[in-house]
């Protein structure tokens, strides 16, 4: 389950990719396409997340950044 860390309202535009960047801010950049490559990435909302360790940070549908506790481990696949 994730939980809302920071309410930014982001309206987002068709062909770009957002994501929170090192520094903890909301950046986008061109998607690359075929041939075409992708773009510089541009700064959308200065944040300032201090990032946990363990945890996924991420852009939800109403368009706030979200965190969510990250799969680790799990049960090892046995050999045949």
């Amino acid at each position: 389950m994730a939980t809302k860390v920071v309410k930014c309202k982001i309206k987002r535009q068709k062909g770009y990719l957002y994501y929170v960047d090192k520094n903890g801010d909301v950046s986008m950049a061109k998607m690359a396409r075929g041939k075409q490559k992708g773009g510089k990435p541009q700064k959308v909302v200065k944040c300032g997340i201090k990032r946990q360790k363990g945890y996924l940070y991420f852009i939800d549908k109403q368009g706030d950044v979200s965190m969510a506790k990250m799969a680790r481990g799990g049960k090892r696949k046995k050999k045949r």
